[in-house]
């Protein structure tokens, strides 16, 4: 059964904001929130990340001033790599060849780190005066993270902050940026919009898509889409 941990967040956020923290190895279908998330018809999804890149920021601020009405109820989706080293004398070490003490030392550590940088989100939150629940999400791959939850909590819009460098990597095919994977393999009826340097760069409503976009034609018109909107930036 999944794990969905409401932690205390009353020093560092407002009293409109939820917290749960997921560990992605569990089953999401088994799980029982504190709310229904299938009955709220008017929630935005929004994944945050590392607030290095301005993108999950810029994402955020789009979603706020164009998505956002009153009765809306915005998620932020936050997805973490579980610990399985720790630091010690010795370099990094497998988290079970270290004293429980520094295990739980190091885990702390982390967890207040996350806490600092998703305040920034809370924070520009609670100055629109969003009512904003926070899902913590432990797992390897954000990608699938993501995914799995969009037919399990019955998302119909999420929005997505991206970067110019993963725009161009796109149109090279030299990779595949992780708003790309996720908008060729989003289950249907999710509508995703992907926001580079606070511009909406695509606006896709995966029902006119051919599914999972696996085919060479439909990576090809991915490829065109993310070069002209890369164009539109530059």
């Amino acid at each position: 059964m999944m794990s969905a941990i409401s932690e205390d967040y009353e020093e560092e956020s407002s009293s409109s904001s939820d917290l749960f923290e997921i560990n992605h190895e569990y089953d999401y279908e088994s799980s029982l929130f504190s709310f229904d998330f299938q009955k709220r018809n008017d929630s935005v999804f929004v994944a945050v990340g590392k607030t290095e890149s301005r993108s999950s920021m810029d994402a955020l601020v789009w979603t706020l001033r164009y998505l956002v009405t009153p009765s809306t109820v915005l998620h932020l989706i936050h997805v973490f790599p579980p610990i399985r080293y720790v630091p010690s004398p010795l370099g990094m070490l497998p988290r079970s060849q270290v004293k429980p003490e520094m295990v739980e030392s190091y885990v702390s550590q982390e967890r207040d780190k996350r806490r600092k940088l998703l305040q920034k989100f809370l924070d520009t939150c609670s100055t629109s005066k969003v009512n904003v629940d926070l899902m913590l999400i432990e797992s390897d791959n954000t990608v699938k993270a993501i995914l799995d939850l969009i037919p399990v909590l019955s998302i119909t819009k999420l929005v997505l902050g991206t970067t110019k460098l993963s725009l161009r990597k796109s149109e090279s095919k030299r990779g595949s940026a992780i708003a790309d994977q996720i908008l060729q393999n989003a289950s249907d009826g999710c509508e995703i919009k992907i926001i580079c340097e606070g511009k909406e760069v695509i606006d896709r409503l995966i029902d006119w898509s051919s599914p999972r976009g696996n085919s060479s034609t439909t990576k090809s018109k991915w490829i065109d889409i993310f070069k002209y909107f890369n164009n539109k930036l530059r």
